[in-house]
C-alpha cells in the first residue's frame, strides 16, 4: 500500500480541496494507493482518506498556521506511517502518474523538487517530497527543543530542511513545475498566452498566489492596484480537466 501525506490546518483550504487531491490521486495511481490527511478540522473530507490529529509540535504563535508547521512530520512515531511516504501540499493539481514518485532513487531517503526560484542553490521546494518515516528525526527534534533558532537562522521552513537534511535528491526537473515560476507566461505575454502544461508533467504547484480555484477561471487576487498591472492570468482549461 502506497501512502501520500497532505496537511490542512486554518481557514485558507477547505474540505474540498482534500476530497479533489484524493480525486486526482486515485485517477494517476495504478497501484493500492491511500491519502492521509493531519487535520485539526476533517469537516466535509471524503470519509476514504484516513484523517488524524494534526502532529503536535512546540511552534511560536506567530508561524503557528504557516508551512513551518510540516515539521510535525518529521517525528517518529508519527499516526501509524512507516517507510517512504510521499507528501503532496494541497494547493497542487496532479497531471500525470504518480507510482514513479515512490520508485524513483529507491535508496535514497529523502526526494524533493528543487525549489524553482533558486535553482543550484541546494534548497527543496517542500511541495512535493518523499521521506523515509523515522530518518531525520533530528530536523523535528531540534525545532520542537528550540523553534526561535532554526526560525531565526533559516526564515523559510524548505530551507530549514533542505540545510538539516542528511541528503536530499531531486526529482526529474520536468516531473515537477511551479504554475507561477515555471508554466504562467512572462509579463506582458500572460495577459495574451494561456500558461501551457509540457506532457511530462506529472505534479503542478501553486505557491502564493493565485491558487487553483483562482487560475482557473483567470482570477488573480492583487493587494495593491499596482500589481494588477503586472499580476494576470488568463483562465486555464487544464486546471479544469485535472483538478476535479
Amino acid at each position: 500500500m502506497q501512502t501520500i501525506v497532505c496537511m490542512k490546518w486554518g481557514t485558507r483550504y477547505p474540505g474540498d480541496y482534500v476530497n479533489r487531491l484524493w480525486s486526482m490521486i486515485k485517477r494517476n495511481t495504478r497501484r493500492p494507493t491511500r491519502l492521509v490527511c493531519f487535520t485539526e478540522d476533517a469537516t466535509g473530507i471524503d470519509p476514504a482518506v484516513h484523517v488524524f490529529p494534526l502532529p503536535e509540535i512546540n511552534i511560536p504563535a506567530k508561524i503557528a498556521w504557516k508551512p513551518w508547521r510540516k515539521i510535525s512530520l518529521w517525528q517518529a512515531p508519527l499516526a501509524d506511517l512507516e517507510g517512504d511516504v510521499l507528501f503532496l501540499d494541497l494547493d497542487v493539481v496532479i497531471t500525470g502518474p504518480l507510482d514513479d514518485f515512490f520508485d524513483y532513487e529507491p535508496d535514497k531517503t529523502f526526494c524533493i523538487a528543487e525549489n524553482w526560484t533558486q535553482p543550484g542553490k541546494g534548497i527543496g521546494n517542500t511541495s512535493v517530497y518523499r521521506w523515509r518515516v523515522g530518518t531525520n528525526t533530528h530536523i523535528f527534534d531540534d525545532f520542537n527543543r528550540d523553534a526561535e533558532t532554526p526560525f531565526a537562522k533559516y526564515g523559510i521552513s524548505q530551507r530549514y530542511v533542505s540545510g538539516s537534511v542528511d541528503s536530499m535528491t531531486y526529482w526529474p526537473a520536468e516531473w515537477c513545475v511551479s504554475f507561477k515560476h515555471t508554466l504562467l507566461p512572462k509579463w506582458p505575454m500572460n495577459f495574451f498566452k494561456v500558461a501551457p502544461l509540457p506532457p511530462a508533467t506529472r505534479v503542478v504547484a501553486f505557491t502564493g498566489k493565485p491558487d487553483p480555484d483562482e487560475a482557473e477561471i483567470g482570477v488573480w487576487p492583487a493587494s495593491a492596484w499596482y500589481k494588477k498591472l503586472y499580476k494576470h492570468v488568463r483562465p486555464t482549461p487544464w486546471i479544469t480537466e485535472n483538478w476535479r
